[in-house]
């Protein structure tokens, strides 16, 4: 059993790929952002001056929920979540991400990588996860 699916509550992914996969009983999400579905930027701001203030905490935390939606479509939850890879812009903000993330996880939650990158595709994006999840089907879910 496999199914794609892009979600029209959430912002429109920026190619031509799904939100979420399905195989089987695992659940494959794209790598997701802080972006909510009309573009703008969870923990991005910019004053009328130009000035720039990108949060990590707010994006981490707008991530975490935006990945935990997207599962929800699904029937699954951050429960069902095994692995989580974090692409960070910069390194500097892994406290600020690991404080928030263990808000959601703990140590008998998900494996983990952490990773910086160059960039990620806007500006003011700082952080990017995707997550592999296990739920198995029902019979009825299989129609």
């Amino acid at each position: 059993m496999k199914r794609a699916k892009v979600l029209s509550e959430k912002a429109r992914p920026r190619g031509a790929y799904p939100h979420i996969k399905r195989v089987g009983d695992w659940l494959f999400v794209s790598g997701t952002s802080a972006r909510r579905r009309d573009n703008t930027i969870a923990g991005a701001e910019v004053d009328e001056m130009g000035t720039t203030r990108l949060d990590i905490r707010q994006q981490t935390r707008a991530v975490i929920e935006n990945i935990r939606d997207i599962l929800a479509t699904e029937g699954a939850g951050l429960d069902d979540v095994v692995d989580v890879t974090t692409f960070l812009v910069h390194m500097n903000d892994f406290g600020g991400y690991n404080e928030v993330y263990g808000e959601y996880f703990d140590e008998s939650g998900p494996t983990r990588t952490t990773v910086a990158v160059h960039q990620l595709p806007h500006p003011h994006l700082l952080i990017e996860m995707k997550v592999v999840a296990y739920k198995p089907l029902r019979d009825e879910d299989d129609r």
